[in-house]
């Protein structure tokens, strides 16, 4: 009987499809073995300098440096352009918390902006009201990988004398024009954490056209010292940095990118196609030759509802950031200011599930789990 329980319960465990999920193999398990045999002190060192040249290699950014996170990795974005206290960056309203937040610890003020309804990043032309005498740099924020037209974010921060910061946290392998997000502004951040497209646990990565600004962080993550194991410092500097172990991950995650690049793509075009009919639902005209989707993402009525249902057939989803305005933390500083698009989209954003273990097979069973809502 017990046994009997249990092959049930397994068997009903198997059945939940995951809103996203990391996918390792042997391939890491075999690097981390091999590099533990060799006597690897796990602290930064050749591991991460070789990580970071494959995205070097892949973005076609002269310089990355690896961090601990993607939010520290916008923290130090700030600090290398040496943005202060009391002065401002413009911020999309529609956005992982991380964005605001980050310049919250610094002292800056995000100055939220609302957003494009075609591609969900920053309204430019809303941007340009924002201005004041105190904003000193935008971030852009190609959201869910989909940027909008990359000239006009940096002509408009050339025109206003602005550095651009590209939190590309979830456009790892998405292009506008053909170069690759977070090679426009002066910074660009990624970020892999457990569910971007690749990822390492924790853990971020800046890149840069500059080298000042990359001198200047590898300072600002090595306690302000010229080089590590002498300590006299130069600058300030804090211990922002990575291990060799993550990098391992991260090496063997790096040589799938390309492949679950067109997984991606290819998940995104299926459920499109195969929920075309279905009228309640929106998907964002997606340039797939150019965007890596990072999650599916759909626009409804109901997704709470939809979500519940969802739920109680096994399927997991995530509803889509609420507008950082209509957070409690921001409520009361925004609550004069008009946001309709963000809103509007936060309140009916839904992903499905994404992670590129989902089969064909998964992806005909959400379909018709949200045909079979729809039509009852």
């Amino acid at each position: 009987m017990a046994l009997s329980l249990k092959t049930n319960f397994l068997s009903n465990m198997k059945k939940v499809i995951p809103q996203m999920e990391p996918y390792f193999d042997d391939a890491e398990t075999n690097a981390i073995y091999r590099y533990m045999k060799s006597g690897g002190w796990l602290t930064e060192f050749g591991k991460t300098k070789e990580m970071e040249q494959m995205i070097s290699d892949f973005t076609g950014a002269p310089y990355c440096i690896m961090t601990t996170n993607g939010t520290i990795s916008l923290i130090i974005a700030l600090l290398a352009l040496d943005i202060k206290p009391g002065e401002e960056i413009l911020i999309p309203n529609l956005t992982m918390i991380a964005s605001p937040n980050s310049a919250k610890l610094l002292g800056i003020k995000p100055t939220l902006v609302d957003i494009d309804p075609k591609t969900l990043c920053i309204d430019i032309n809303e941007a340009e009201k924002k201005l004041s005498k105190h904003t000193k740099a935008l971030m852009y924020v190609p959201f869910n990988g989909r940027s909008g037209k990359m000239e006009e974010a940096v002509g408009f921060c050339k025109k206003n004398n602005l550095f651009l910061i590209e939190d590309a946290a979830q456009a790892l392998g998405s292009f506008y024009n053909g170069k690759h997000l977070g090679t426009f502004g002066d910074i660009g951040s990624f970020s892999f954490s457990t569910p971007k497209i690749i990822t390492t646990g924790q853990g971020g990565a800046l890149i840069t056209r500059k080298k000042s600004i990359y001198n200047k962080i590898k300072k600002i993550k090595d306690f302000g010292r010229k080089k590590g194991g002498i300590d006299n410092h130069e600058d300030w500097g804090w211990n922002f940095k990575f291990t060799d172990i993550q990098s391992v991950i991260g090496i063997e995650q790096m040589k799938k990118l390309e492949n679950r690049i067109k997984l991606k793509k290819k998940m995104f075009k299926k459920y499109k196609d195969t929920l075309s009919d279905v009228k309640q639902v929106e998907f964002l005209e997606t340039d797939l030759d150019q965007t890596s989707p990072w999650f599916i993402d759909i626009y409804v009525s109901d997704p709470d509802k939809l979500q519940n249902f969802l739920k109680s057939k096994g399927i997991g989803t995530r509803r889509i950031y609420p507008a950082v305005s209509s957070q409690k933390i921001y409520k009361k500083e925004y609550k004069k200011d008009a946001f309709s698009v963000s809103e509007k989209y936060a309140s009916r954003g839904l992903w499905l599930p994404s992670s590129v273990k989902l089969t064909n097979q998964e992806i005909e069973t959400v379909v018709k789990a949200i045909r079979e809502y729809y039509n009852s």
